[in-house]
């Protein structure tokens, strides 16, 4: 069971990447159906995951809220708006269901790093054809986050984002990292030749604070692409305070060339 932290517009980052990102995605399935996987203490998550993606993508999306404590689902029932917003008990298993997209937040942040790949593989295994999971982990308000895509493939993009006002460092996105990655944060690795790279840039990027934070934070991803990082995204994240690269680039275990 997760500790169960929830505040309203904690994941309101990834919940709006979600319905840019993977806009196609619920748009074209014949089932447009969500899982929420351990929503918390109190479904508001859930809650805000359904508007958002209902106003943005398309109006009968349907998520399910899955949670392990049987408490947690109980007091969750009075928030349920069958059919398009439903609580029941699950895991990584996915309770049976098999949904185009899971977004499962700081819930692997509690588990071993060995445990991940495998829980991974269960939740691939009950997606529906074609679907993602969106796995990462988020401060307590929201203000820093990091997030992997992955599908039945294996993951394909590592998200990094901040609340571009109060940031003072990107060094302060290390605490974040999914489970995947939070212990390889160390010289050698790729994600913490990336993390290095984007703080060097922020620094060199500091006359552009005169302009603004999304200025400088824009200057700094800019400088990642002129040095070789596969960015995957375009200014008008950026300036949101995203930046997405390819998982090969921060793959644990992988090579850190030269640019890093």
């Amino acid at each position: 069971m997760t500790r169960g932290t929830t505040n309203p517009n904690r994941l309101r980052r990834v919940d709006n990447w979600i319905a840019v990102t993977c806009r196609d995605l619920l748009a074209d399935a014949s089932d447009p159906l969500v899982v929420d996987l351990g929503y918390g203490a109190t479904p508001i998550t859930a809650i805000e995951l359904r508007a958002r993606l209902a106003a943005a993508v398309r109006p009968d999306v349907r998520v399910v809220g899955l949670e392990i404590d049987p408490a947690r689902v109980a007091a969750a029932a009075p928030a349920a708006d069958p059919p398009r917003l439903t609580f029941a008990r699950g895991g990584f298993e996915l309770a049976g269901l098999r949904p185009v997209l899971v977004r499962a937040f700081n819930v692997l942040r509690q588990y071993d790093e060995a445990e991940v790949a495998g829980a991974w593989r269960t939740m691939t295994a009950g997606l529906a054809p074609d679907g993602v999971i969106v796995e990462g982990t988020c401060d307590e308000l929201g203000r820093l986050a990091s997030w992997v895509l992955l599908d039945a493939s294996g993951p394909r993009t590592l998200t990094l984002a901040a609340r571009l006002a109060t940031l003072e460092s990107p060094a302060e996105l290390a605490e974040r990292l999914p489970k995947a990655l939070i212990h390889r944060n160390v010289p050698g690795e790729p994600v913490h030749a990336l993390i290095r790279a984007l703080d060097d840039g922020w620094r060199a990027a500091a006359p552009y604070a005169t302009f603004g934070p999304r200025q400088r934070w824009v200057r700094a991803i800019t400088a990642l692409g002129e040095a070789g990082w596969p960015l995957l995204d375009r200014p008008s994240r950026w300036r949101l305070g995203e930046l997405t690269v390819a998982w090969s680039a921060v793959a644990p275990g992988g090579p850190v060339t030269a640019r890093s």
